[in-house]
Parts: structure tokens; sequence; C-alpha cells
């Protein structure tokens, strides 16, 4: 299952996308309640977008971050028809990418 949607749409010389990512993020300081044991921290660590072979947005992320984060960012120079490429890597070495055509 994928683990990112995306939506890009341009407006006036300005493309806004927005992502929203499955993902558990836990901080590694919480406790199962069952058994009493820590739950290892898994977090996204870095979020990367390209356009056209060019990188619009990096993010460095951490375990303050929510669970199943939301992403929302504007850039210029996207067009209707250009493809939006976004990527995430978290601290297990576990990584996922996507690609979303602009409106």
């Amino acid at each position: 299952m994928a683990s990112i949607k995306m939506r890009a749409k341009a407006s006036d010389g300005v493309t806004t996308i927005k992502v929203l990512i499955s993902h558990p993020m836990e901080t590694g300081t919480r406790k199962d309640k069952k058994t009493g044991k820590k739950i290892p921290a898994h977090f996204i660590q870095e979020v990367v977008s390209e356009h056209k072979g060019n990188t619009i947005m990096t993010a460095q992320w951490g375990p303050a971050i929510s669970k199943n984060p939301y992403l929302s960012f504007r850039f210029k120079g996207g067009n209707a028809g250009d493809t939006v490429k976004l990527s995430w890597a978290d601290n297990t070495g576990k990584s996922d990418s996507a690609e979303v055509t602009i409106k």
C-alpha cells in the first residue's frame, strides 16, 4: 500500500502541494500498555520534493512530528501537466516516494 497521498494544483504561477503520509511516527518514549516495554522509535527523518530534477523542498523531521503527518507547501515555476515527486526516509531505513501531475 502506498504511504503517500498527494495533490498539486497550479494557480497564478504558484503551485500548491498537499501531502498526507501514512506513518506511525513513534518517538521511542511511549510504553506499550500491555507489556510495559518502550515502543521503539520509528519516525520520518527527511522529506524531499523535486520538480523537473530540481529539489524544491527539503524537510528534516524528528520524533516530534505527529502520526500520519500532513504537509502543504507552495513553489513558483510549476505548470499544469508537470510532474512533482515527493519522497521520505525514516530512521529504520524504510522509504517511499510518489509522483503527481500538477493540475
